[in-house]
Protein backbone atom coordinates (compact mmCIF):
# COMPACT_ATOMS: atom_id res chain seq x y z
CA UNK A 1 0.00 0.00 0.00
CA UNK A 2 1.40 3.43 -0.95
CA UNK A 3 1.81 6.26 1.56
CA UNK A 4 -1.03 8.07 -0.18
CA UNK A 5 -3.36 5.06 0.12
CA UNK A 6 -2.40 4.56 3.76
CA UNK A 7 -3.08 8.20 4.56
CA UNK A 8 -6.39 8.11 2.74
CA UNK A 9 -7.44 4.99 4.63
CA UNK A 10 -6.57 6.59 7.98
CA UNK A 11 -8.57 9.71 7.09
CA UNK A 12 -11.63 7.72 6.05
CA UNK A 13 -11.36 5.60 9.21
CA UNK A 14 -11.79 8.68 11.37
CA UNK A 15 -13.91 11.06 9.31
CA UNK A 16 -15.55 8.99 6.59
CA UNK A 17 -19.12 7.73 6.47
CA UNK A 18 -20.21 5.91 9.62
CA UNK A 19 -20.97 2.74 7.64
CA UNK A 20 -17.41 2.69 6.28
CA UNK A 21 -15.84 3.38 9.70
CA UNK A 22 -17.78 0.55 11.32
CA UNK A 23 -17.22 -1.96 8.54
CA UNK A 24 -16.53 -5.36 10.19
CA UNK A 25 -13.00 -6.66 9.77
CA UNK A 26 -13.66 -10.33 10.51
CA UNK A 27 -16.50 -12.75 9.96
CA UNK A 28 -17.16 -12.84 13.69
CA UNK A 29 -17.81 -9.08 13.64
CA UNK A 30 -20.35 -9.40 10.84
CA UNK A 31 -23.97 -8.86 11.90
CA UNK A 32 -26.61 -11.12 10.37
CA UNK A 33 -26.15 -13.84 7.72
CA UNK A 34 -25.76 -16.56 10.35
CA UNK A 35 -26.76 -19.14 7.75
CA UNK A 36 -23.51 -18.41 5.85
CA UNK A 37 -21.09 -18.16 8.75
CA UNK A 38 -21.35 -21.46 10.58
CA UNK A 39 -18.28 -23.52 11.40
CA UNK A 40 -17.07 -25.29 8.29
CA UNK A 41 -19.31 -23.29 5.95
CA UNK A 42 -17.95 -22.62 2.44
CA UNK A 43 -17.63 -18.90 3.17
CA UNK A 44 -15.70 -19.44 6.42
CA UNK A 45 -13.41 -21.95 4.71
CA UNK A 46 -12.78 -19.45 1.94
CA UNK A 47 -11.78 -16.76 4.45
CA UNK A 48 -9.86 -18.89 6.93
CA UNK A 49 -8.31 -21.31 4.47
CA UNK A 50 -7.32 -18.80 1.84
CA UNK A 51 -8.94 -20.77 -0.97
CA UNK A 52 -9.30 -19.62 -4.55
CA UNK A 53 -12.99 -20.35 -5.06
CA UNK A 54 -14.82 -17.42 -6.65
CA UNK A 55 -18.07 -16.38 -5.03
CA UNK A 56 -21.20 -14.59 -6.17
CA UNK A 57 -22.99 -12.68 -3.41
CA UNK A 58 -26.69 -12.16 -4.08
CA UNK A 59 -28.85 -10.08 -1.77
CA UNK A 60 -30.58 -6.75 -1.12
CA UNK A 61 -28.59 -3.55 -0.55
CA UNK A 62 -26.97 -3.09 2.85
CA UNK A 63 -26.75 -6.76 3.78
CA UNK A 64 -22.94 -7.09 3.81
CA UNK A 65 -21.87 -7.94 0.26
CA UNK A 66 -19.08 -5.34 0.08
CA UNK A 67 -18.03 -6.10 3.66
CA UNK A 68 -17.67 -9.79 2.86
CA UNK A 69 -15.52 -8.91 -0.16
CA UNK A 70 -13.18 -6.85 2.06
CA UNK A 71 -12.99 -9.65 4.64
CA UNK A 72 -12.16 -12.21 1.97
CA UNK A 73 -9.51 -9.92 0.46
CA UNK A 74 -7.81 -9.32 3.81
CA UNK A 75 -7.41 -13.02 4.56
CA UNK A 76 -4.37 -14.96 3.40
CA UNK A 77 -2.31 -11.91 2.39
CA UNK A 78 -4.13 -11.43 -0.89
CA UNK A 79 -4.18 -8.32 -3.00
CA UNK A 80 -7.50 -6.51 -3.40
CA UNK A 81 -8.85 -4.76 -6.46
CA UNK A 82 -12.34 -3.35 -6.92
CA UNK A 83 -14.36 -2.49 -10.03
CA UNK A 84 -17.84 -1.09 -10.40
CA UNK A 85 -19.90 -2.53 -13.22
CA UNK A 86 -21.48 0.90 -13.63
CA UNK A 87 -18.24 2.54 -14.80
CA UNK A 88 -15.83 -0.28 -15.76
CA UNK A 89 -15.54 -1.81 -19.21
CA UNK A 90 -13.78 -4.79 -20.79
CA UNK A 91 -10.54 -2.80 -20.96
CA UNK A 92 -10.60 -2.25 -17.20
CA UNK A 93 -11.29 -5.91 -16.54
CA UNK A 94 -8.37 -7.02 -18.72
CA UNK A 95 -6.05 -4.49 -17.09
CA UNK A 96 -6.80 -5.92 -13.63
CA UNK A 97 -6.31 -9.47 -14.91
CA UNK A 98 -2.94 -8.58 -16.51
CA UNK A 99 -1.85 -6.90 -13.27
CA UNK A 100 -2.96 -9.96 -11.28
CA UNK A 101 -0.92 -12.22 -13.57
CA UNK A 102 2.21 -10.10 -13.13
CA UNK A 103 1.79 -9.91 -9.34
CA UNK A 104 1.27 -13.65 -9.02
CA UNK A 105 4.32 -14.36 -11.17
CA UNK A 106 6.63 -11.93 -9.38
CA UNK A 107 5.57 -12.30 -5.75
CA UNK A 108 3.20 -15.27 -5.63
CA UNK A 109 0.44 -13.03 -4.21
CA UNK A 110 -3.04 -13.73 -5.51
CA UNK A 111 -5.59 -11.04 -6.34
CA UNK A 112 -9.15 -10.76 -5.13
CA UNK A 113 -11.26 -8.87 -7.67
CA UNK A 114 -14.47 -7.42 -6.29
CA UNK A 115 -17.07 -6.36 -8.86
CA UNK A 116 -20.07 -4.52 -7.47
CA UNK A 117 -23.40 -4.71 -9.34
CA UNK A 118 -22.06 -7.38 -11.68
CA UNK A 119 -25.53 -7.72 -13.21
CA UNK A 120 -24.83 -4.45 -15.03
CA UNK A 121 -21.96 -6.05 -16.96
CA UNK A 122 -22.82 -7.04 -20.51
CA UNK A 123 -22.38 -10.62 -21.64
CA UNK A 124 -19.10 -9.67 -23.34
CA UNK A 125 -17.77 -8.08 -20.16
CA UNK A 126 -18.72 -11.12 -18.11
CA UNK A 127 -17.17 -13.45 -20.68
CA UNK A 128 -13.88 -11.54 -20.34
CA UNK A 129 -13.66 -12.77 -16.74
CA UNK A 130 -14.04 -16.47 -17.55
CA UNK A 131 -10.40 -17.49 -18.30
CA UNK A 132 -8.99 -15.77 -15.20
CA UNK A 133 -11.70 -17.26 -12.97
CA UNK A 134 -11.33 -20.68 -14.58
CA UNK A 135 -7.59 -20.99 -13.89
CA UNK A 136 -7.68 -19.23 -10.51
CA UNK A 137 -5.64 -16.26 -11.66
CA UNK A 138 -8.09 -14.05 -9.74
CA UNK A 139 -10.53 -14.87 -7.00
CA UNK A 140 -13.70 -13.18 -8.16
CA UNK A 141 -16.08 -11.81 -5.56
CA UNK A 142 -19.09 -10.42 -7.42
CA UNK A 143 -22.11 -8.75 -5.82
CA UNK A 144 -25.56 -8.36 -7.27
CA UNK A 145 -29.03 -7.34 -6.12
CA UNK A 146 -30.60 -9.04 -9.15
CA UNK A 147 -31.41 -12.73 -9.59
CA UNK A 148 -28.11 -14.11 -10.93
CA UNK A 149 -29.87 -16.88 -12.83
CA UNK A 150 -31.23 -14.15 -15.09
CA UNK A 151 -28.47 -11.53 -14.93
CA UNK A 152 -25.21 -13.54 -14.87
CA UNK A 153 -24.02 -15.70 -17.77
CA UNK A 154 -24.23 -19.43 -17.10
CA UNK A 155 -20.47 -20.17 -17.51
CA UNK A 156 -19.56 -17.57 -14.89
CA UNK A 157 -22.33 -18.74 -12.60
CA UNK A 158 -21.16 -22.35 -12.82
CA UNK A 159 -17.59 -21.33 -11.91
CA UNK A 160 -18.67 -19.44 -8.78
CA UNK A 161 -20.10 -20.34 -5.41
CA UNK A 162 -23.51 -18.66 -5.09
CA UNK A 163 -24.21 -17.24 -1.61
CA UNK A 164 -27.61 -15.69 -0.87
CA UNK A 165 -27.74 -12.89 1.72
CA UNK A 166 -30.92 -12.06 3.63
CA UNK A 167 -32.17 -8.64 4.82
CA UNK A 168 -31.06 -7.89 8.35
CA UNK A 169 -33.60 -8.37 11.12
CA UNK A 170 -34.55 -5.66 13.60
CA UNK A 171 -32.43 -7.44 16.21
CA UNK A 172 -29.44 -7.35 13.85
CA UNK A 173 -29.96 -3.63 13.24
CA UNK A 174 -30.21 -2.94 16.99
CA UNK A 175 -26.76 -4.51 17.40
CA UNK A 176 -25.43 -2.18 14.70
CA UNK A 177 -27.02 0.88 16.29
CA UNK A 178 -25.58 -0.01 19.69
CA UNK A 179 -22.17 -0.57 18.10
CA UNK A 180 -22.35 2.81 16.34
CA UNK A 181 -23.20 4.59 19.57
CA UNK A 182 -20.49 2.96 21.73
CA UNK A 183 -17.66 1.82 19.45
CA UNK A 184 -14.68 4.25 19.32
CA UNK A 185 -14.87 4.08 15.53
CA UNK A 186 -18.41 5.43 15.86
CA UNK A 187 -19.56 7.89 18.49
CA UNK A 188 -17.67 6.29 21.38
CA UNK A 189 -20.39 6.76 23.99
CA UNK A 190 -20.98 10.43 23.20
CA UNK A 191 -24.50 9.71 21.94
CA UNK A 192 -27.62 7.88 23.12
CA UNK A 193 -30.96 7.43 21.37
CA UNK A 194 -34.50 7.67 22.65
CA UNK A 195 -36.50 4.44 22.20
CA UNK A 196 -38.99 6.03 19.77
CA UNK A 197 -36.08 7.31 17.67
CA UNK A 198 -34.60 3.81 17.56
CA UNK A 199 -37.99 2.39 16.49
CA UNK A 200 -38.25 4.97 13.69
CA UNK A 201 -34.68 4.25 12.61
CA UNK A 202 -35.49 0.54 12.35
CA UNK A 203 -38.51 1.33 10.18
CA UNK A 204 -36.37 3.51 7.97
CA UNK A 205 -33.78 0.76 7.66
CA UNK A 206 -35.95 -1.93 6.12
CA UNK A 207 -33.21 -4.53 6.69
CA UNK A 208 -30.50 -2.30 5.14
CA UNK A 209 -27.54 -1.70 7.46
CA UNK A 210 -26.07 1.08 5.33
CA UNK A 211 -29.34 3.00 5.32
CA UNK A 212 -29.61 2.72 9.11
CA UNK A 213 -26.06 3.93 9.72
CA UNK A 214 -26.39 6.77 7.20
CA UNK A 215 -29.56 8.04 8.89
CA UNK A 216 -28.00 7.62 12.32
CA UNK A 217 -24.96 9.64 11.27
CA UNK A 218 -27.13 12.46 9.94
CA UNK A 219 -29.07 12.66 13.20
CA UNK A 220 -26.05 12.03 15.41
CA UNK A 221 -23.88 14.72 13.81
CA UNK A 222 -26.78 17.20 14.00
CA UNK A 223 -27.22 16.43 17.71
CA UNK A 224 -23.53 16.85 18.47
CA UNK A 225 -23.40 20.10 16.52
CA UNK A 226 -26.38 21.46 18.47
CA UNK A 227 -24.75 20.51 21.78
CA UNK A 228 -21.46 22.11 20.74
CA UNK A 229 -23.23 25.35 19.84
CA UNK A 230 -25.06 25.33 23.17
CA UNK A 231 -21.80 24.81 25.06
CA UNK A 232 -20.18 27.68 23.19
CA UNK A 233 -23.06 29.95 24.03
CA UNK A 234 -22.63 29.21 27.75
CA UNK A 235 -18.81 29.34 27.62
CA UNK A 236 -18.61 25.75 28.83
CA UNK A 237 -17.03 24.09 25.84
CA UNK A 238 -15.72 20.64 26.68
CA UNK A 239 -14.40 17.57 24.96
CA UNK A 240 -17.40 15.66 26.21
CA UNK A 241 -20.56 15.81 24.10
CA UNK A 242 -23.02 16.35 26.89
CA UNK A 243 -23.04 18.33 30.07
CA UNK A 244 -20.86 16.67 32.70
CA UNK A 245 -19.95 13.84 30.32
CA UNK A 246 -23.57 12.69 29.93
CA UNK A 247 -24.20 11.45 26.36
CA UNK A 248 -26.21 13.74 24.10
CA UNK A 249 -29.57 12.21 23.21
CA UNK A 250 -30.89 11.78 19.70
CA UNK A 251 -34.64 12.30 19.88
CA UNK A 252 -37.34 11.44 17.37
CA UNK A 253 -37.75 15.05 16.26
CA UNK A 254 -34.04 15.36 15.48
CA UNK A 255 -34.06 12.11 13.51
CA UNK A 256 -37.15 13.17 11.55
CA UNK A 257 -35.57 16.50 10.69
CA UNK A 258 -32.20 14.96 9.78
CA UNK A 259 -33.62 12.43 7.34
CA UNK A 260 -36.50 14.67 6.18
CA UNK A 261 -38.99 11.92 6.84
CA UNK A 262 -41.68 11.97 9.48
CA UNK A 263 -42.23 8.95 11.66
CA UNK A 264 -45.45 7.16 10.80
CA UNK A 265 -47.37 6.41 13.99
CA UNK A 266 -48.08 2.79 13.27
CA UNK A 267 -47.77 -0.28 15.44
CA UNK A 268 -47.79 -3.44 13.34
CA UNK A 269 -49.03 -5.47 16.31
CA UNK A 270 -51.35 -2.93 17.95
CA UNK A 271 -54.30 -0.63 17.47
CA UNK A 272 -52.73 1.36 14.65
CA UNK A 273 -52.36 -1.79 12.58
CA UNK A 274 -56.04 -2.65 12.88
CA UNK A 275 -57.30 0.93 12.68
CA UNK A 276 -55.40 1.80 9.51
CA UNK A 277 -56.21 -1.53 7.87
CA UNK A 278 -59.89 -1.03 8.72
CA UNK A 279 -59.87 2.49 7.27
CA UNK A 280 -58.11 1.15 4.16
CA UNK A 281 -60.81 -1.46 3.52
CA UNK A 282 -63.69 0.89 4.29
CA UNK A 283 -62.27 3.57 1.99
CA UNK A 284 -62.19 1.13 -0.95
CA UNK A 285 -65.64 -0.19 -0.05
CA UNK A 286 -66.96 3.38 0.05
CA UNK A 287 -65.37 4.37 -3.24
CA UNK A 288 -62.94 6.98 -1.83
CA UNK A 289 -59.94 6.20 -4.01
CA UNK A 290 -57.83 9.05 -2.59
CA UNK A 291 -58.28 7.98 1.03
CA UNK A 292 -57.58 4.36 0.08
CA UNK A 293 -54.30 5.36 -1.58
CA UNK A 294 -53.35 7.39 1.50
CA UNK A 295 -53.81 4.38 3.78
CA UNK A 296 -51.93 2.14 1.34
CA UNK A 297 -48.97 4.54 1.33
CA UNK A 298 -49.17 4.86 5.11
CA UNK A 299 -49.00 1.12 5.66
CA UNK A 300 -46.16 0.62 3.19
CA UNK A 301 -44.18 3.51 4.67
CA UNK A 302 -44.60 2.08 8.15
CA UNK A 303 -43.25 -1.30 7.10
CA UNK A 304 -46.50 -3.27 7.07
CA UNK A 305 -46.19 -6.70 5.49
CA UNK A 306 -47.30 -6.03 1.88
CA UNK A 307 -48.65 -9.58 1.63
CA UNK A 308 -51.16 -8.70 4.35
CA UNK A 309 -52.30 -5.73 2.25
CA UNK A 310 -52.64 -7.89 -0.86
CA UNK A 311 -54.64 -10.53 1.02
CA UNK A 312 -57.08 -7.90 2.31
CA UNK A 313 -57.67 -6.67 -1.23
CA UNK A 314 -58.35 -10.19 -2.49
CA UNK A 315 -60.96 -10.62 0.24
CA UNK A 316 -62.56 -7.28 -0.55
CA UNK A 317 -62.74 -8.12 -4.26
CA UNK A 318 -65.23 -10.91 -3.52
CA UNK A 319 -66.84 -9.63 -0.34
CA UNK A 320 -67.59 -6.07 -1.40
CA UNK A 321 -67.25 -5.95 -5.19
CA UNK A 322 -68.24 -9.45 -6.19
CA UNK A 323 -69.94 -9.92 -9.53
CA UNK A 324 -70.77 -6.26 -9.85
CA UNK A 325 -67.31 -6.17 -11.47
CA UNK A 326 -66.17 -9.75 -12.20
CA UNK A 327 -62.62 -8.65 -13.11
CA UNK A 328 -61.94 -7.21 -9.66
CA UNK A 329 -60.84 -10.52 -8.15
CA UNK A 330 -58.43 -11.11 -11.01
CA UNK A 331 -56.92 -7.66 -10.55
CA UNK A 332 -56.42 -8.23 -6.81
CA UNK A 333 -54.87 -11.67 -7.34
CA UNK A 334 -52.61 -10.30 -10.09
CA UNK A 335 -51.37 -7.59 -7.71
CA UNK A 336 -50.54 -10.23 -5.09
CA UNK A 337 -48.68 -12.30 -7.69
CA UNK A 338 -46.79 -9.22 -8.90
CA UNK A 339 -45.72 -8.57 -5.32
CA UNK A 340 -44.29 -12.08 -5.03
CA UNK A 341 -42.51 -11.81 -8.38
CA UNK A 342 -40.88 -8.38 -8.19
CA UNK A 343 -41.14 -7.32 -4.52
CA UNK A 344 -41.04 -3.82 -3.13
CA UNK A 345 -40.61 -1.02 -3.99
CA UNK A 346 -41.67 -1.75 -7.56
CA UNK A 347 -44.72 -3.82 -6.58
CA UNK A 348 -46.26 -0.81 -4.84
CA UNK A 349 -47.41 0.27 -8.30
CA UNK A 350 -49.30 -2.98 -8.79
CA UNK A 351 -50.84 -2.63 -5.32
CA UNK A 352 -51.85 0.97 -6.05
CA UNK A 353 -53.36 -0.06 -9.39
CA UNK A 354 -55.46 -2.70 -7.65
CA UNK A 355 -56.53 -0.23 -4.94
CA UNK A 356 -57.73 2.24 -7.59
CA UNK A 357 -59.58 -0.49 -9.49
CA UNK A 358 -61.32 -1.80 -6.39
CA UNK A 359 -62.26 1.65 -5.13
CA UNK A 360 -63.75 2.70 -8.48
CA UNK A 361 -65.55 -0.58 -9.14
CA UNK A 362 -69.33 -0.89 -8.61
CA UNK A 363 -70.01 -2.67 -5.34
CA UNK A 364 -72.14 -5.63 -4.34
CA UNK A 365 -72.05 -7.93 -1.33
CA UNK A 366 -74.40 -10.44 -2.98
CA UNK A 367 -71.67 -13.10 -3.19
CA UNK A 368 -70.95 -12.71 0.54
CA UNK A 369 -74.65 -12.91 1.43
CA UNK A 370 -75.18 -15.90 -0.88
CA UNK A 371 -72.49 -18.12 0.61
CA UNK A 372 -73.48 -17.06 4.13
CA UNK A 373 -77.10 -18.04 3.51
CA UNK A 374 -76.08 -21.40 2.04
CA UNK A 375 -73.70 -22.08 4.94
CA UNK A 376 -76.42 -21.18 7.45
CA UNK A 377 -78.76 -23.79 5.96
CA UNK A 378 -76.00 -26.40 6.04
CA UNK A 379 -75.21 -25.67 9.70
CA UNK A 380 -78.89 -25.89 10.69
CA UNK A 381 -79.30 -29.28 9.04
CA UNK A 382 -81.26 -28.27 5.98
CA UNK A 383 -80.31 -30.42 3.05
CA UNK A 384 -81.11 -34.03 2.44
CA UNK A 385 -80.14 -36.70 -0.06
CA UNK A 386 -78.78 -35.77 -3.46
CA UNK A 387 -81.55 -36.26 -6.06
CA UNK A 388 -81.21 -39.74 -7.53
CA UNK A 389 -80.88 -38.54 -11.13
CA UNK A 390 -77.80 -36.47 -10.14
CA UNK A 391 -75.96 -39.28 -8.38
CA UNK A 392 -72.78 -40.83 -9.77
CA UNK A 393 -73.61 -43.59 -12.25
CA UNK A 394 -70.11 -44.60 -13.32
CA UNK A 395 -69.24 -47.36 -10.89
CA UNK A 396 -70.49 -50.95 -11.40
CA UNK A 397 -73.91 -51.54 -9.92
CA UNK A 398 -74.90 -47.87 -9.82
CA UNK A 399 -77.42 -48.44 -12.57
CA UNK A 400 -79.13 -51.16 -10.53
CA UNK A 401 -79.67 -48.57 -7.81
CA UNK A 402 -81.23 -46.18 -10.27
CA UNK A 403 -78.43 -43.67 -9.95
CA UNK A 404 -78.36 -41.22 -12.85
CA UNK A 405 -81.66 -42.45 -14.23
CA UNK A 406 -83.69 -39.67 -15.79
CA UNK A 407 -80.83 -37.18 -15.88
CA UNK A 408 -81.35 -34.68 -18.67
CA UNK A 409 -78.11 -33.53 -20.35
CA UNK A 410 -78.39 -29.74 -20.78
CA UNK A 411 -76.38 -29.62 -24.00
CA UNK A 412 -79.01 -31.72 -25.73
CA UNK A 413 -81.61 -28.97 -25.27
CA UNK A 414 -82.09 -25.51 -26.81
CA UNK A 415 -80.10 -22.84 -25.05
CA UNK A 416 -78.15 -25.43 -23.06
CA UNK A 417 -80.71 -25.33 -20.23
CA UNK A 418 -83.44 -27.82 -19.35
CA UNK A 419 -85.93 -27.96 -16.52
CA UNK A 420 -84.97 -30.44 -13.82
CA UNK A 421 -84.33 -30.49 -10.08
CA UNK A 422 -80.79 -29.96 -8.80
CA UNK A 423 -81.25 -29.03 -5.15
CA UNK A 424 -82.21 -31.53 -2.44
CA UNK A 425 -85.98 -31.76 -1.89
CA UNK A 426 -85.94 -29.60 1.23
CA UNK A 427 -84.12 -26.76 -0.54
CA UNK A 428 -86.13 -26.53 -3.74
CA UNK A 429 -86.96 -22.87 -4.28
CA UNK A 430 -84.29 -21.54 -1.95
CA UNK A 431 -82.74 -18.40 -3.42
CA UNK A 432 -79.25 -17.77 -2.03
CA UNK A 433 -77.82 -15.50 -4.69
CA UNK A 434 -79.75 -12.24 -4.88
CA UNK A 435 -77.84 -9.97 -7.28
CA UNK A 436 -77.84 -6.23 -6.89
CA UNK A 437 -78.56 -3.80 -9.70
CA UNK A 438 -74.98 -2.52 -9.72
CA UNK A 439 -72.58 -3.04 -12.62
CA UNK A 440 -72.49 -6.48 -14.18
CA UNK A 441 -75.01 -7.85 -11.67
CA UNK A 442 -77.78 -5.89 -13.37
CA UNK A 443 -77.33 -8.14 -16.39
CA UNK A 444 -76.66 -11.18 -14.22
CA UNK A 445 -80.07 -10.77 -12.59
CA UNK A 446 -81.75 -11.04 -15.99
CA UNK A 447 -79.91 -14.25 -16.80
CA UNK A 448 -80.68 -15.58 -13.33
CA UNK A 449 -84.42 -14.99 -13.79
CA UNK A 450 -84.36 -16.94 -17.06
CA UNK A 451 -82.45 -19.85 -15.54
CA UNK A 452 -84.63 -20.13 -12.46
CA UNK A 453 -87.81 -20.00 -14.55
CA UNK A 454 -86.51 -22.73 -16.85
CA UNK A 455 -85.11 -25.01 -14.15
CA UNK A 456 -88.01 -24.77 -11.75
CA UNK A 457 -90.98 -24.38 -14.02
CA UNK A 458 -91.25 -25.27 -17.06
CA UNK A 459 -89.92 -27.22 -19.89
CA UNK A 460 -91.15 -24.53 -22.31
CA UNK A 461 -88.12 -22.33 -23.08
CA UNK A 462 -90.41 -19.71 -24.61
CA UNK A 463 -92.11 -19.16 -21.26
CA UNK A 464 -88.73 -18.81 -19.60
CA UNK A 465 -87.60 -16.34 -22.25
CA UNK A 466 -90.77 -14.32 -21.68
CA UNK A 467 -89.85 -14.23 -18.00
CA UNK A 468 -86.34 -13.07 -18.87
CA UNK A 469 -87.69 -10.39 -21.21
CA UNK A 470 -90.05 -9.13 -18.53
CA UNK A 471 -87.23 -9.02 -16.01
CA UNK A 472 -85.02 -7.22 -18.54
CA UNK A 473 -87.73 -4.68 -19.22
CA UNK A 474 -88.25 -4.05 -15.53
CA UNK A 475 -84.54 -3.61 -15.03
CA UNK A 476 -84.30 -1.20 -17.97
CA UNK A 477 -87.17 0.76 -16.50
CA UNK A 478 -85.47 0.96 -13.12
CA UNK A 479 -82.20 1.95 -14.77
CA UNK A 480 -83.99 4.68 -16.68
CA UNK A 481 -85.54 5.99 -13.47
CA UNK A 482 -82.12 6.01 -11.89
CA UNK A 483 -80.75 8.04 -14.79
Amino acid sequence: MSLFDAGLERTLATSGPLAARLRPRTLDDLVGQRHLLGSGSPLRRLVEGGGTTSVLLWGPPGTGKTTLAHIISSSGGRRYRELSAVTAGVKDVRAVIDEARDTLGLSGVRTVLFIDEVHRFTRTQQDALLPAVENGLVTLVAATTENPFFSVVAPLLSRSLLLTLEPLTDDDLRILIDRALHDPRGYGGRLAMDPDAVAHLLRLGGGDARRVLTALQAAGDATLAAVKDAVKDTAKESDDAGVGGIPARVGLATLEQAVNRAAVRYDRAGDQHYDVASAFIKSMRGGDVDAALHYLARMLDAGEDPRFIARRMIILASEDVGLAEPGALGVAVAAAQALEMVGLPEARLALAQAVIHLALAPKSNAVFRAIDAAARDVRTGRGGPVPIHLRDAHYPGAGNLGHGGGYRYPHDHPGGVVGQQYAPDSLVGSDYYLPSEHGFELRASQRLAFLRATLRGADDPAAARDSEDKQSGASDHEAGRAR
